[in-house]
């Protein structure tokens, strides 16, 4: 299935919606996105509200993935930095694929898709992200390319008794290709 990715797309409230209703997808299927199933999208709406003023501020770009029908299954926050010694890369947040859509090479098209919009903002030569430890994903990060740069042990608190690592991983955009 090919999606189509839009960056920084008008904000309405389809799109809110969309963004709201993906997230507790993701999550419910068991998806490391800053939330422990269940969740609903109202629950979800708090953090996407603070995104949204990041957008506003100029901090933050969105970056969404369509399917055929217009439904929005993918999405990524690409963060910039503001202190003045980092601003030549940017944090990527909130990477998300619809569960149904995991392992049909749409993850790969997305973390394509947010390498080619970092390397559309002027200055910015590398991405960093961090993933939870114990779910996987710093493979399939590694997979597109990024390297992973260091582990904080039990830093992600998951529940009691369950701590995880913290793994940062970066993508230098002038070495990266396209997977």
């Amino acid at each position: 299935m090919a999606l189509t990715f839009e960056l920084d797309p008008p904000f309405t409230p389809a799109l809110r919606d969309g963004i709201t209703a993906l997230w507790a997808d993701v999550t419910n299927a068991g998806g490391a996105v800053g939330f422990v199933p269940p969740v609903t999208p109202e629950e979800i709406r708090p953090d996407l509200l603070k995104h949204l003023a990041a957008m506003e501020r100029g901090t933050v770009r969105l970056l969404i993935g369509r399917d055929e029908g217009g439904e929005v299954v993918a999405t990524a926050f690409l963060t910039l930095n503001e202190h003045r010694l980092m601003r030549h890369w940017l944090w990527l947040y909130t990477v998300m694929v619809h569960p149904r859509l995991q392992g049909r090479g749409c993850g790969r098209d997305l973390m394509a898709a947010a390498a080619d919009a970092a390397r559309s903002i002027e200055g910015i030569e590398a991405i960093r992200l961090t993933c939870r430890g114990g779910t996987g994903n710093d493979r399939f990060y590694a997979a597109c390319g990024y390297k992973e740069v260091g582990r904080v042990p039990d830093a992600i608190r998951v529940a009691p008794g369950d701590d995880r690592e913290d793994i940062f991983m970066l993508l230098p955009l002038e070495a990266a290709a396209t997977p």
